[in-house]
């Protein structure tokens, strides 16, 4: 394959890659905060309705359940808002921003997260974004399998110019593909290799291996 068809297949496929991106993230906004909203307004309907009927105390309560979905939608979107940028990157930087992820996971369910990220902060913005959410949703979701008591994530320089991240924990399997495909196409918006691992009874393992090219973006 010459130089030209190589480029022109990777820019291929970063283009599929992005328009899953797009889908992933329209399907979030659909099944999460458009559903919200669209049961908040229902709620208003019916509060309305009870206090035109002069019932005060249920369209109270009514009007309660909706303050609850609109707090839970305000939770879904500002989660989207940092999906597509997160703020933090930019104001203190990959290794402290993990780290303050890590806190905030390790404290809210009591399991600890070790780190070697140091390398983060000599990446590309693009490269640096993917791979936090990459990281962010890896450890997500092994605290939703179970109960780990060790998440390590570690992201290391390769020769050439390349990076590599690790993420392992001690929990349960991860057996939904859908996860799997999901952080597999973060990984592809940077042309880099996704892999996973499982160990039994307890252990998963995801490697993202980040050419040179994507490195410096």
């Amino acid at each position: 394959m010459s130089s030209a068809d190589a480029e022109r297949a990777l820019l291929a496929e970063r283009i599929l890659a992005e328009q899953e991106e797009r889908r992933r993230l329209a399907e979030l906004l659909h099944d999460g905060p458009v559903q919200h909203l669209a049961a908040i307004a229902q709620i208003l309907d019916s509060a309305q309705a009870a206090l035109r009927s002069g019932e005060s105390e249920r369209a109270d309560e009514i009007v309660s359940r909706g303050l609850e979905l609109a707090r839970g939608a305000s939770r879904e979107l500002r989660t989207l808002c940092d999906d597509l940028e997160p703020r933090v990157l930019r104001e203190v930087g990959f290794a402290a921003a993990l780290a303050a992820l890590a806190r905030r996971y390790g404290a809210r369910h009591e399991v600890t997260i070790e780190l070697a990220v140091e390398h983060g902060d000599q990446l590309g913005e693009h490269a640096q974004t993917a791979l936090y959410q990459i990281a962010r949703e890896a450890i997500d979701q092994a605290v939703r399998r179970g109960a780990p008591t060790l998440i390590e994530v570690s992201l290391l320089p390769v020769p050439g110019g390349g990076a590599e991240l690790f993420v392992s924990d001690d929990g349960p399997p991860e057996r939904r593909s859908a996860v799997l495909e999901a952080l597999a196409e973060r990984a592809a918006t940077l042309n880099a290799r996704f892999s996973s691992e499982v160990r039994y009874p307890r252990g998963s393992t995801i490697r993202v291996e980040l050419p040179p090219s994507a490195a410096s973006r």
